[in-house]
């Protein structure tokens, strides 16, 4: 049966499709530790208990109906009230739409500032900016980023893509390296995107800057988060944030995103969001009203994810660089946020026992899950060049222990190749 060619011409995710063959070995007895999907195992960190309450008593007080398409009052002056303690940023409620998690306020903003044609210019790896370049018809202007800068776009990167260009999607932490920007490369960026715009007529529309900050709150370390508007206030009118509760309160389920940002496009987004219907639920949306109003819950909570989170990573860490250290060709960049850790494994070209070769990070990564039982993401699946040996570990679903005692068998697999 014939389909439209945008249906046609859409790639898959990546990643749903290695936890597919995850899956596939799960059910024939194997246990594989999946670092794949960025997400949380609820058993071994479950949303907060205050928060869990909340949602009960708001179903057993029947809130069940329809919530507002922008989201629930009380909850966008929770955060309002959220954003201006944790960041000092100044947003109005009408300034704020709730949605069911942040992936309806990254489309919407797509939809809202993008023109079919148009160019959006985003940093490789990143998570999923090329799929919806992909739903919109857009123009992808992929910016192949460095492990010497941790895989973080810089200024003179991004500096000859901008003449024309109607978005600059970035994310920091940054879903896939769980590395983050400092204040200088920041504020470099955030001076090109100022220049640019200026040199616009007027009534010509701005470069937009989405910036996706759902990871902001899990930063580790001396390691701190910056954001455009901070840093360079005149951004204010340019700037539409992406957050939310998803992976702050390992709350993946729960489906409460906000974005904010201008009126005018905060306004379409509304009117984009409420024709998806997708909106998070009612109850959902009255408990984290009073969960984010709560600042004993907010930071009892983080501190002992943070804490969990941050030893798991640096367990992995601290493997990768003792392999690194017995001359394996291994390597990782420090963790500094978000729930993810880049590593490198760089044996393509190797043989395995049974003599395959291994041609791709792809083939490195299904070796890996036959004779390590353990699985990670090629970077290849967020964008970058297919020969890329550097994969996203991600540690949300996985135990200490279960980390500790994977690195033994990753050595193993590796001593086997020739």
């Amino acid at each position: 049966m014939n389909v439209s060619k945008l249906a046609q011409g859409l790639r898959g995710s990546e990643i749903i499709k290695i936890a597919g063959e995850i899956n596939e070995l799960k059910r024939q007895g194997k246990n594989i530790a999946n670092l794949t999907i960025g997400d949380f195992d609820s058993n071994i960190y479950p949303i907060p208990a205050e928060m869990k309450e909340g949602i009960i008593a708001a179903y057993n007080d029947n809130q069940t109906n329809y919530p507002p398409a922008d989201g629930m009052l009380s909850l966008r002056e929770s955060v309002s009230s959220f954003l201006k303690s944790r960041y000092n940023l100044d947003y109005t409620p009408t300034q704020i739409l709730i949605s069911g998690g942040s992936r309806p306020l990254i489309y919407s903003i797509f939809l809202a500032v993008v023109d079919p044609g148009e160019k959006v210019v985003f940093p490789t790896p990143s998570w999923n900016n090329n799929h919806y370049c992909d739903l919109l018809g857009a123009e992808s202007v992929m910016i192949a980023t460095r492990p010497e800068n941790n895989f973080m776009p810089t200024a003179d990167e991004i500096r000859s893509h901008l003449k024309g260009a109607a978005l600059l999607a970035l994310c920091s932490p940054l879903n896939p390296t769980g590395t983050m920007f400092g204040k200088k490369d920041l504020e470099e960026i955030c001076d090109l995107v100022i220049a640019e715009n200026k040199t616009r007529a007027g009534g010509e529309k701005p470069l937009y800057l989405l910036y996706d900050q759902i990871y902001s709150q899990l930063t580790f370390g001396a390691h701190e988060h910056f954001n455009p508007v901070s840093l360079r206030p005149e951004l204010k009118d340019y700037t539409i944030f992406v957050d939310g509760s998803s992976k702050c309160f390992a709350a993946t389920g729960v489906r409460v995103g906000w974005g904010f940002g201008p009126a005018n496009v905060v306004n379409n987004m509304k009117a984009i969001v409420g024709h998806m219907g997708a909106w998070a639920p009612k109850a959902e949306q009255v408990a984290m009203a009073k969960f984010l109003a709560n600042d004993t819950y907010v930071n009892n909570y983080l501190a002992q994810l943070k804490t969990n989170i941050q030893a798991s990573l640096n367990t992995l860490h601290e493997g990768f660089q003792q392999l690194k250290a017995e001359g394996f060709t291994v390597d990782s960049i420090e963790p500094m946020g978000a729930i993810y850790l880049t590593v490198k494994v760089d044996y393509k070209g190797k043989t395995t026992p049974d003599g395959a070769v291994l041609n791709s990070p792809a083939d490195i990564n299904f070796y890996l899950i036959k004779e390590a039982k353990v699985a990670l993401v090629p970077f290849s699946a967020f964008g970058t060049d297919e020969d890329l040996t550097w994969f996203r570990v991600s540690v949300g679903a996985i135990t200490l222990q279960d980390i500790q005692a994977m690195i033994p068998r990753i050595k193993e697999a590796l001593g086997k190749l020739k």
